[in-house]
């Protein structure tokens, strides 16, 4: 056999091999990760009522200031959020969480959640007992952030607005099952919001890129902006400048700008020089896996840090906007 049979075998080989590989992978899908909806625990309870699927940490001592705390794209109800109502549970506040996507009986991808579900969750917030109607915020992360501040401007009436790792637009939706261009995150009365697509993925670039690239293209379409002008309350953004997941700080620079130039509400925005996208929650043990993995930039050192300056100035600001006692 000649040597250039032996390669074009050899390259035949190689082809199906990658093929095979490929299907394999795909079938598997090693990147999608579980959904949880994790347990409230003992001071919690489990919300399955007006179309709800939540977890509800009621204030321990007193009525007063409730918050609506949003996930991010880890789907259903994560430790990321248990973590960070406990903590607010027990600086005086009630809140729910709810899941939005990828628990039982809902959609498996953020793509076209319906904004109505947070319309639900906050009417179940408004209506209980020990929580002041006058008196609630949502606070979000990331996807959450998104999801916070268009809940901001849809409802006029909320006390304040925290975004952490937030985005200053509507990106289109994350689903981990198909090769396809996803449509829109959000959706309302049945639309999908306009929104702005991602850059190519290319592997041996890190995540943000695509969101670089994607930004990049604004000016086509103004319309996937998130009109931060017309939300009503005090508004605090937090970001790490080093978040290698997506560019929460640009984007919150272009929020606060966007305020400005349009005659929107005061929006503070904190900036942690060396923390990644993990840099908003309360202080976590040192070791602890959530303060660093290779996707989302920062050290554990340095996003722990943030977290422990970031997450009081947190409390604090909702204390200030939610009249909570101190």
């Amino acid at each position: 056999m000649g040597w250039k049979r032996r390669l074009a075998l050899a390259l035949s080989g190689l082809v199906v091999l990658v093929v095979v590989g490929g299907a394999v992978l795909w079938w598997l899908k090693p990147w999608v990760r579980d959904v949880v909806v994790l347990s409230p625990g003992s001071t919690g309870k489990r919300i399955t009522e007006s179309g709800l699927l939540a977890n509800y940490y009621p204030a321990k001592e007193r009525s007063g200031p409730g918050i609506l705390l949003l996930g991010g794209s880890e789907g259903g109800i994560g430790r990321y959020s248990v973590v960070r109502a406990l903590d607010l549970q027990s600086e005086g506040f009630s809140v729910l969480v709810p899941s939005y996507f990828g628990g039982p009986g809902q959609r498996r991808t953020l793509e076209l959640v319906p904004l109505e579900v947070f319309d639900r969750a906050l009417d179940w917030l408004r209506r209980r007992p020990e929580v002041h109607d006058d008196s609630i915020a949502v606070v979000g992360h990331s996807k959450g952030a998104e999801a916070a501040l268009l809940v901001g401007v849809r409802h006029p009436e909320l006390s304040a607005v925290v975004a952490g790792a937030p985005s200053s637009v509507v990106w289109a939706g994350i689903d981990w099952y198909s090769p396809f261009n996803p449509d829109s995150s959000w959706s309302s009365d049945g639309r999908a919001l306009s929104s702005l697509s991602y850059g190519l993925f290319k592997p041996w670039q890190r995540v943000g890129r695509v969101y670089e690239d994607g930004l990049e293209h604004l000016a086509e379409h103004p319309d996937a902006e998130i009109p931060i002008e017309r939300i009503k309350s005090p508004v605090l953004l937090m970001c790490g400048e080093n978040d290698t997941l997506w560019p929460a700080c640009p984007m919150s620079r272009h929020l606060r700008a966007r305020s400005v130039r349009e005659g929107g509400p005061r929006v503070e925005v904190l900036v942690s020089e060396d923390a990644g996208h993990s840099a908003f929650g309360p202080r976590l043990r040192t070791g602890h896996p959530d303060l660093h993995d290779r996707w989302s930039g920062g050290s554990a050192a340095a996003n722990n840090a943030a977290r422990t300056r970031g997450w009081r100035l947190v409390v604090e600001f909702l204390r200030e906007h939610l009249r909570a006692a101190s």
